[in-house]
């Protein structure tokens, strides 16, 4: 997964339609969603901005997930 800390690149279109999940919410509309392309690739979406996700192999962004939840970005709330 690529980030870049200068400036947010935009997204480049997948090379298929994204098929998203329902939208996970949080408190108030802080909503996530998540979906998959026919080519097998993960994005993570936010409601608010629905042009700017991220993607990366399903592999990939499970372990981002994985060590979100393990606390790797606490020092963030």
């Amino acid at each position: 997964m690529n980030v870049s800390a200068d400036a947010p690149a935009a997204p480049t279109a997948p090379a298929a339609a994204i098929d998203w999940d329902e939208a996970f919410c949080s408190e108030g509309a802080n909503c996530f969603r998540f979906g998959l392309d026919d080519s097998g690739r993960a994005y993570i979406g936010s409601t608010l901005a629905p042009g700017a996700y991220v993607s990366d192999s399903v592999e990939a962004l499970r372990a981002l997930i994985s060590a979100v939840k393990a606390g790797a970005a606490d020092h963030l709330l």
